[in-house]
This record gives structure tokens, C-alpha cells and sequence, in this order.
């Protein structure tokens, strides 16, 4: 495990999880937010985003942290090991509801409120975009999949590390 993506709906965790595998491993740790985002809550623009991105799977050991559909066949192709925070709508709601007004270290701002809109994009995930990650990993059968379906079953494989 030298090259790690994590993926899942927003709201999951997948931010907590990073840090706390970065902090077990020693591995290099991106966030696909900070790539993406300003400060001013502007994307960078394509082109940028994009040679961040490159930069960061240039690298020889890694773990990126975050969805953007337009770029998971890329890490894909280029990770060992793929984390899917694969949990529940009522899970990941309450993971926004928990995480509101706190400073994260993944965003470039403070006390991001979700929108509606974003609201309503976690609460189509699982019919939505949930199909298009499992049809996207089934194209890479040579990566090591772990699926977590919970907290607990992640918690657990944190310690044992």
C-alpha cells in the first residue's frame, strides 16, 4: 500500500480517514479539495487542478483523498489501493451535520456551509454516482479494493495498522 486513493460520499469521513492512515503510514497525504478549490471557494480552473493532480501521482508514494468523478479513472489507473467509504445516506448526512463550522484541514477555508445543491448531490450518491464508482473499479481488477460498509469496520482496520 505506496499508492492510496480514498473515495465515498461526501460526509463520510474520507478527510478523517486520510489523516488518520497518513499518520499510521508516514505516507504523503493530498487532498483533492485543496487541488481544486481557492480560498475565496473559486475553482482553480481545469488546467491547474489538473497539473496539481499530475504532480501529486508523479510521486512515489502517496494517498489522495476525495471523488471528483472527472479525475477517479486517473487515479485509478495510477493507485495500488483504493478505500471506499462505501456507507449510508444516513451516515454521510449526519457526517456534514457534524463537521458544520469546523476548521478542515482538506478545505482552503473555514466554516464551509453545504448548500442545498450539495445536500441534494449526497442524498442522490448512492443511486447516482455510487453505479458509476462500482463500474469504474470493476475496470481495475488489479487493485486492491477495500470496502468499508461502516465506521466501526473502519475504526477496526485503522487500529490493527
Amino acid at each position: 500500500m505506496k499508492k492510496v486513493i480514498i473515495i465515498g460520499c461526501p460526509g463520510g469521513g474520507k478527510s478523517t480517514f486520510a489523516r488518520i492512515l497518513q499518520e499510521k503510514t508516514g505516507l504523503p497525504l493530498y487532498y483533492l479539495d485543496r487541488m481544486y478549490w481557492n480560498a475565496d471557494r473559486t475553482p482553480v480552473g481545469q488546467d491547474l487542478f489538473h497539473e496539481r493532480l499530475e504532480a501529486a501521482l508523479a510521486q512515489e508514494e502517496w494517498i489522495i483523498d476525495g471523488n471528483f468523478a472527472s479525475t477517479m479513472e486517473m487515479r485509478l489507473a495510477a493507485c495500488d489501493t483504493v478505500i471506499f467509504l462505501d456507507y449510508s445516506l444516513e451516515v454521510c448526512l449526519s457526517g456534514i451535520e457534524a463537521r458544520r463550522g469546523k476548521p478542515r484541514p482538506d478545505m482552503p477555508w473555514i466554516g464551509l456551509e453545504e448548500d442545498e445543491e450539495f445536500i441534494g448531490f449526497i442524498k442522490r450518491y448512492n443511486t447516482d454516482s455510487r453505479p458509476q464508482v462500482l463500474a469504474l473499479l470493476a475496470k481495475y481488477p488489479d487493485k486492491q479494493l477495500i470496502v468499508f460498509r461502516n465506521r466501526d469496520e473502519a475504526a477496526a482496520f485503522l487500529e490493527k495498522m
